[in-house]
């Protein structure tokens, strides 16, 4: 068995990615699957229709979660929830921060449980949870976070239920707090020791998480994905003013900063460009950092922050270029995938899995992160028309739809838990 790494792009493997220790090197090499999804058909009666959407259960799990908020991992884990019942799997949802994510997931009807902890080192969730997985009958634990994930590998000692671990970002380098990182890394290395499995976002990330220690053989890559959505009408050709937008949640390593040198660039070139920024600040200090660095290149009047946005299908319709400027930390953006779903071109930096998702060139661009010339460069060729506008988002319509569904995400992660069942 192989799991495919891969720098700059290549094809990626959308059901299962797994690891062959091929000497000390660790020799990288691709394995396609020869097996292709195909959707089934539609059911005619809704009995059918029920069956084909719940199969017979064939694990339960329990994705243990932070909860605080809604961005990336939290929709990585909300998709998981409404896509894995569909594939044999029985599914609840257990929150050790109680917050955002309750009042905007889609999966409904999956349980979720509130296990609120006092401070970073509180462990008694982990007995609440250990009664809940033996009183529910949970097989797996799945944690995605190194706060969840000692929770978890605690409860799982104390009911006997598997442990696997969805690694969503470098944890060593997750954020411009080292000793948090350094904490962080310590806690997830210490709390995996006897996971089952580990799933990594990306090629990148994945020989990440094996340079951090953890064994080849327990690391599947699964690639993140979404759901197919609107896809944005061609531009006008007789707009004018470029609209670019960003999502995130606003934190240093997302590079806002680059981002905001980069369109006064573009304007001191008399370009005809404006920014609408979504999502929230990490911090009201770095939200006046931010703010303070428009006001001082004299783009603030050019700059509109939104603030969090429920829907994201209306923001994606409303730019003409997506642009992603992150710094470090990244696996493989959830933003990216929607922005190439709904054929809204991407602008990103060179990130751990974004260039092997974005091909330069082809399904988008990629600079250079940290550098707001090549980002306004970038930009400047889309606007000028030296980069083909429709042609970007064709490409990427067409590989979001082969390799970066929800389904074929699912699919991965449901193909580690029959594995960690089997044994």
């Amino acid at each position: 068995m192989s799991l495919c790494f891969d720098a700059s792009g290549c094809r990626l493997v959308t059901e299962i990615w797994e690891f062959d220790l091929n000497g000390p090197s660790l020799e990288v090499h691709l394995r396609m699957n020869d097996a292709i999804m195909v959707e089934n058909p539609t059911p005619e009666s809704p009995e059918a229709r029920q069956t084909l959407e719940r199969p017979p259960v064939v694990g339960r799990v329990l994705h243990v979660i932070n909860g605080e908020h809604y961005s990336g991992a939290e929709r990585v884990q909300d998709l998981l929830a409404a896509e894995l019942p569909r594939l044999g799997f029985d599914v609840g949802l257990a929150c050790v921060k109680p917050g955002q994510f309750a009042q905007m997931r889609q999966a409904r009807d999956v349980p979720l449980v509130d296990l609120p902890m006092r401070g970073r080192f509180d462990l008694r969730p982990a007995w609440r949870l250990a009664r809940l997985v033996r009183s529910k009958g949970y097989d797996l634990l799945h944690a995605h976070t190194p706060r969840t994930a000692m929770l978890a590998a605690l409860a799982c000692r104390l009911s006997g239920a598997k442990l696997v671990y969805h690694v969503h970002s470098p944890t060593s380098r997750d954020s411009t707090r080292q000793w948090q990182n350094r904490l962080n890394a310590l806690i997830e290395r210490l709390s995996l020791r006897r996971a089952s499995a580990l799933i990594a976002v990306s090629s990148s990330l994945g020989r990440h998480v094996c340079q951090e220690g953890f064994p080849e053989s327990l690391v599947t890559v699964v690639p993140n994905g979404v759901p197919g959505r609107a896809v944005r009408p061609p531009r006008e050709t007789t707009a004018s003013t470029w609209t670019l937008g960003t999502l995130a949640l606003f934190r240093p390593r997302k590079g806002t900063e680059i981002l905001i040198e980069a369109l006064a660039r573009l304007r001191a070139e008399g370009l005809p460009v404006q920014l609408r920024a979504i999502g929230g600040f990490e911090t009201p200090d770095y939200e006046r950092k931010l703010q303070d660095l428009a006001l001082r290149l004299k783009v603030n009047e050019a700059i509109e922050w939104t603030g969090f946005r429920r829907d994201v299908d209306a923001e994606l319709a409303q730019m003409d270029a997506f642009v992603l400027p992150s710094l470090f930390g990244e696996g493989l953006p959830m933003v990216v995938l929607e922005a190439m779903s709904a054929g809204v071109p991407v602008v990103a930096s060179r990130v751990e899995g974004i260039p092997e998702t974005i091909r330069d060139g082809q399904d988008g661009l990629i600079v250079e992160p940290g550098d707001p010339e090549d980002l306004a460069q970038a930009l400047g060729r889309l606007i000028r028309g030296e980069a083909d506008w429709e042609s970007l988002r064709l490409s990427a319509l067409a590989r979001h739809a082969e390799h970066f569904s929800a389904r074929s995400m699912a699919q991965g992660v449901a193909e580690v838990y029959r594995r960690v069942l089997a044994k």
